[in-house]
């Protein structure tokens, strides 16, 4: 079974591919190559595709879409060379086409020199942006005490880690706690409150003695954030859960978020929880944030998902079916659960449509904890 380290790791290198953008495709690097080596050759072999002179002069402005200065310099030089040889039965250009095409040659090495001083300077700021996105969210750990953790990400807006979706797993005096939650929007724009959220949430887990108390924290980090802002609306929905210290039971609240599903004996069921309105709204005669709990077996995992899975449609409009879905997958390891859900939206043919995330958490009794594990993990 792969490790959820190994996992997260692989995940990880996506992203920072995805923030580096993507790199232009192999046949745009080797067209440049391919077009002068094409023409020579034709020229070289008969005189009668001298005609074909004229596609040297494209050689110069493909090179900039690859290529640095100097390696669109050296293909600019190649294309007066060759023009300029008399095997080729191109060496008597009129003097206004050659100066021509040397001027195009002159004239891509400056805009590929002006395109790769912009290059590195949005890599120096992508690499800025990806080390503040993962000081907000940072990997999860592969246990965090009697409880195995993994989780998948994927933000609705390109080239960010960071949207409008949250989670974060956290041990403190009272046990370990976990949340998923979805603010208003997504993108760069909501993370903002996603950072207050989550700070909120990780104090809580040190010093709130239940899951109400962290529900009502975060919902008045939400307050005053949104007392500061003219015409603010910050809302959020959340899924709260504290796992028992021998990891035989699990207390829920949930905010107006999907409630977890538990699989149990190859079967996906999603929880009966007494939800509550969003964090941050404060609305008359709602009822607050009800904590239920539920017993666990051996073998039992958690998942939340967010919106963006739930609500992901196909092309007749009808809603991704996860518990049903989960019931299939439930053989899959509890490290590549919650991408092997992602892969199958893809597979099924259901479109996200906002951020999609979903966090697997594995609970493992004393009784039934690897050998491995450690004192200090229980």
């Amino acid at each position: 079974m792969k490790s959820v380290r190994g996992w997260s790791s692989r995940r990880n290198r996506e992203e920072r591919g995805w923030l580096r953008g993507a790199p232009p495709p192999r046949w745009v690097r080797v067209l440049p190559v391919l077009l002068l080596v094409a023409v020579t050759t034709a020229t070289v072999v008969t005189p009668h595709a001298s005609d074909l002179g004229f596609l040297l002069g494209a050689i110069p402005p493909l090179a900039v879409l690859s290529y640095g200065p100097l390696a669109t310099a050296a293909l600019g030089a190649l294309v007066v060379v060759v023009l300029n040889v008399p095997s080729t039965h191109l060496n008597r250009p009129g003097n206004t086409d050659l100066l021509t095409i040397v001027f195009v040659a002159v004239l891509s090495v400056f805009v590929s020199y002006v395109r790769s001083r912009r290059d590195a300077q949005l890599d120096t700021e992508r690499a800025i942006g990806e080390a503040v996105q993962r000081a907000v969210m940072p990997p999860l750990p592969e246990r965090l005490g009697p409880i195995g953790c993994a989780g998948f990400y994927r933000a609705a807006q390109d080239g960010t880690l960071v949207g409008g979706d949250f989670f974060d797993v956290r041990q403190g005096p009272y046990g370990v706690r976990a949340v998923m939650g979805d603010v208003r929007g997504h993108g760069l724009a909501a993370v903002a409150t996603v950072v207050s959220l989550l700070g909120a949430f990780r104090e809580a887990v040190l010093d709130q003695p239940d899951l109400e108390s962290v529900a009502a924290r975060m919902d008045r980090r939400l307050a005053v954030d949104a007392a500061g802002v003219r015409h603010g609306e910050l809302f959020a929905t959340a899924a709260l859960l504290e796992f028992t210290a021998d990891a035989r039971a699990v207390r829920v609240v949930v905010c107006g978020h999907p409630a977890p599903v538990l699989l149990h004996d190859g079967r996906a069921e999603e929880l009966a929880v007494a939800g509550a309105a969003p964090l941050g709204l404060n609305l008359v005669g709602v009822e607050s944030p009800k904590e239920i709990t539920v017993p666990l077996g051996p073998g039992d995992r958690l998942l939340l998902a967010s919106d963006g899975v739930w609500e992901a449609r196909d092309a007749s409009g009808s809603f991704y079916p996860l518990p049903e879905r989960l019931a299939v997958l439930a053989d899959t390891a509890s490290g590549e659960l919650a991408d092997a859900v992602w892969t199958d939206l893809g597979r099924q043919r259901y479109e996200v449509r906002d951020d999609a995330t979903v966090l697997v958490l594995t609970p493992a009794p004393a009784d039934v904890r690897p050998p491995h594990s450690s004192p200090a993990d229980v």
